[in-house]
């Protein structure tokens, strides 16, 4: 039986070679695009789920407003928490940050920008296998480090690196571990180092020292929110309460006025994928590209299904009298439907297999797009894709199959099923399908390039166009004063002045696209506000071009510019609620700062986000500002920049920081790749547009050939009547027209509500007009007509005798 249901199959294909490669065409490039997104999903689902501590490790992200969280937390919080509640059986605290380091071992010098400081016990919550020491002690004191086996082969070759010594940070350091790093985590180091100890240790009694990075050990995973409830009381007891105090007020007062830290505990297993925080050390995933990449997947998927029924359904009324002969000789239901199956699965195998071909071929450029290292050697992959074949045989099999098992023997042996509305209404309703998901799709594109272009487009409020940002490793606060730090920033400033072709020089406390460093509360009046903190030199405002509102910018001339004098953005003086705020002081940090002027809203930050309130003053101004400064931004002759930048770079080599690679950028396209995340978003929609498009007119190419063959008996009849060319086309034409506008129609409210949804995201963005409906209609109408009128164009020049001929 089994032989013959497949030489009935090589039949068919023999008689429909170009319909059965279009099926295969489309279901490969459907399940091509399913499996990308699964590799993508798992890659993205497979951080930490190695960890045994995935569900009882918590990290602390504090929400400072209503609208900001933090992934901060302050040097006491640890222990308070500790000894409040018993659900916690440890804390750790880790740095929020990489350190970029160069490491010495004898003549060797390795720079590595994945150090990472933290507590001893880091690695009982991330518990790395190690090939040498014991993680228990790897890091016992804060002269220990424990190296990854990539690293510690850098340095030693294959000697064993426990117990060497290395130079690190200006300090000895010895091996006490080495680790495998094989496996996916929100950390990642190459080594960790344990100077977490003595941070803490001099930062013990600032309870709003908000810098550090906590995660909490629980016994129980669902103590969660118990241990967010007490640790809301240690807020409470050591932060309102003082604060409160201080201010002469009551704490539900103080509440009321300037709010209070809420705690949140997330857990281990979901913050890759789920953080509300700004981002940890290595970067948060974006669950939303993932949603939509599998979300769009899936209904490209669905769509080339659907045009393989509509395929197979159109086809069967060829078929119909075989069914027919093969049901009087004796065959059941049960044997046509699973001839039917056993076709499809055939067909889904073959396409599975040009897909694999397909999807390793684009793997390059597709870990290109998501910066990722994929591969197609997953043991769960391999069963997501038999998954993937099993439930599409049902889905594209099983109907087809049912449909055509129930045709009634008599009616298609008389030849007159082709004519019976049951045997059109099911492949009508899905060619509505289609048009309805090709129209979202093109409507969907137009919006989202829309803010993309209006994002790209936008007066951001500076203008970073030819100036030169220029990371400065300037890390030298923990070993050097205050006063020493400045005078190494002026001198590198002043070398930078004497190169040719350099106009201006200026150094700053920011990185275009990553937001302001440090975020402090200032009380006005009663308004409490969470500025985030800009420590620049003089002139960069002016450099940057960053517009004046009122007052004036920070100057040389005034010596309290370097003392008191801050500058505000505009959303920081609404806030405030004072028409002239010049002059006017404030509580910043416990010391007085007195507003100097006030610069239209600039965005350094997260493009999507709106603009925080800033607060801007001199580096000097505050103590421990010099050390923020880390990008020195130059202003260049454009006519011989390249020379300047060769110049800059040999100075920088040579005299500044040998140790490092020198590196640069543009400050304008520095910002621009802030919003990389959103241009792939654009790019991912526009890929998956174009996919959509395809599948779909290869499905209204194969349906309009299968509709337009049916009828060519009534085309060749109306022609020997007389009937124009241009009366054929219209008639033949006018179905799909309509099926179209229902397409377009049913897509409306879908299309609408989720890019309403989407561009919520954004704190700027375009409003949705009725241009993309119109021409997403537009062009579905061009390209359903392109089809069907050159199908519908060829069979009215076709020889008429040919079939009038037996009639």
């Amino acid at each position: 039986m089994l032989k013959n249901y497949i030489n009935i199959f090589i039949y068919h294909i023999k008689n429909n070679k170009f319909f059965t490669a279009l099926n295969v065409l489309g279901l490969s490039i459907g399940i091509a695009g399913l499996i990308f997104a699964v590799l993508y999903w798992n890659d993205e689902h497979s951080y930490d789920q190695w960890n045994p501590n995935k569900d009882n490790v918590f990290l602390v992200a504090n929400q400072m407003d209503p609208t900001t969280y933090w992934a901060s937390s302050s040097a006491p919080i640890g222990a308070a928490i500790k000894n409040a509640s018993p659900e916690v059986t440890s804390f750790c605290y880790v740095n929020g940050n990489y350190d970029n380091e160069i490491i010495r071992f004898n003549d060797k010098k390795i720079q590595n920008d994945k150090v990472l400081i933290a507590q001893g016990n880091f690695f009982d919550y991330f518990p790395y296998q190690f090939t040498e020491g014991n993680p228990k002690t790897s890091l016992a004191d804060g002269n220990s480090i424990s190296l990854s086996e990539d690293l510690a082969v850098q340095l030693f070759g294959k000697e064993s690196a426990l117990g060497k010594k290395i130079f690190m940070k200006d300090q000895i350091l010895i091996v006490r571990g080495v680790y495998k790093l094989d496996k996916k985590s929100i950390f990642n180091p190459s080594c960790v180092v344990n100077f977490m100890d003595v941070r803490i240790k001099n930062t013990i009694q600032q309870w709003g020292n908000f810098q550090l990075i906590l995660l909490l050990k629980l016994k129980n995973p669902t103590d969660a929110a118990l241990v967010t409830k007490t640790l809301s009381q240690v807020y409470y007891d050591n932060m309102t309460v003082p604060h409160a105090k201080f201010q002469g007020i009551t704490p539900e007062e103080l509440i009321k006025k300037f709010g209070e830290v809420k705690p949140h505990l997330e857990p281990l297993s979901s913050i890759r994928l789920h953080t509300k925080t700004g981002g940890l050390v290595e970067s948060n995933g974006n669950y939303q590209l993932l949603l939509i990449f599998v979300g769009l997947s899936v209904l490209i998927l669905i769509l080339s299904i659907v045009n393989y029924v509509n395929s197979a359904t159109a086809n069967a009324v060829k078929r119909a009298k075989e069914i027919g002969v093969r049901k009087v000789i004796g065959a059941s239901k049960g044997n046509i439907i699973q001839q039917f199956i056993l076709e499809t699965a055939i067909i889904l195998l073959f396409s599975i297999l040009i897909s694999l071909v397909i999807v390793e071929l684009s793997l390059p450029y597709y870990n290109v797009f998501l910066e990722k290292q994929l591969e197609l050697q997953s043991g769960q992959f391999y069963l997501q894709l038999i998954g993937i074949f099993i439930v599409t045989v049902i889905v594209a099999g099983i109907f087809p199959a049912y449909y055509v098992a129930n045709f009634e023997v008599l009616k298609v042996l008389r030849g007159n099923f082709a004519r019976s509305k049951n045997g059109v209404w099911l492949r009508n309703g899905m060619l509505i399908f289609q048009f309805a998901v090709a129209a979202f799709f093109i409507i969907g594109s137009y919006i989202v390039n829309q803010q993309i272009d209006y994002m790209n487009s936008k007066d951001l409020g500076f203008n970073g166009n030819q100036i030169l940002s220029i990371s400065y490793r300037n890390i030298y606060g923990e070993k050097i004063s205050t006063k020493n730090q400045c005078d190494k920033y002026d001198v590198i400033k002043n070398q930078l002045l004497r190169i040719k072709g350099v106009k201006q020089v200026a150094g700053g406390g920011f990185v275009m696209g990553g937001g302001a460093k440090s975020v402090i509360s200032y009380h006005y009046k009663d308004i409490n506000i969470d500025g985030n903190n800009i420590p620049v030199d003089f002139g960069l405002l002016e450099m940057l071009k960053i517009k004046l509102v009122k007052g004036r910018y920070l100057n040389p001339q005034y010596a309290q510019d370097t003392i008191s004098s801050m500058l505000i953005n505009e959303t920081a003086l609404k806030l405030m609620n004072e028409k002239d705020p010049i002059g006017k002081k404030i509580n910043w940090d416990g010391k007085e700062a007195i507003i100097v002027g006030v610069v239209k809203d600039f965005n350094i930050g997260n493009p999507g986000e709106a603009i925080p309130p800033v607060t801007i003053f001199h580096f000097k101004s505050v103590k421990w500002f010099s050390s923020l400064v880390n990008n020195i931004y130059v202003t260049a002759d454009s006519k011989t920049m390249p020379e300047t930048i060769a110049s800059i770079e040999n100075l920088w080599t040579k005299k500044i920081d040998p140790d490092y690679p020198f590196e640069y950028d543009f400050a304008d396209k520095q910002y621009e790749r802030s919003y990389s995340s959103y241009v792939k978003q654009k790019n991912l929609f526009s890929l998956l547009n174009a996919i959509v498009i395809i599948i779909a007119l290869i499905g209204l190419f194969a349906l309009a050939s299968y509709s337009i063959e049916r009828r060519m008996k009534e085309i060749a009849i109306r022609k020997t009547l007389g009937a124009e060319t241009i009366v054929l086309l219209k008639e033949l034409c006018k179905q799909y027209v309509l099926f179209s506008v229902l397409g377009f129609v049913i897509a409306l409210f879908p299309a609408y509500y989720l890019l309403s949804k989407w561009l919520e995201n954004f704190a700027y963005r375009v409003s949705i007009s009725i241009s993309p409906f119109l021409i997403g209609f537009t062009a579905l109408l061009v390209l359903t007509l392109a089809v069907v009128l050159s199908r519908a164009y060829h069979a009215t020049k076709v020889d008429v005798l040919r079939y009038l001929k037996y009639e």
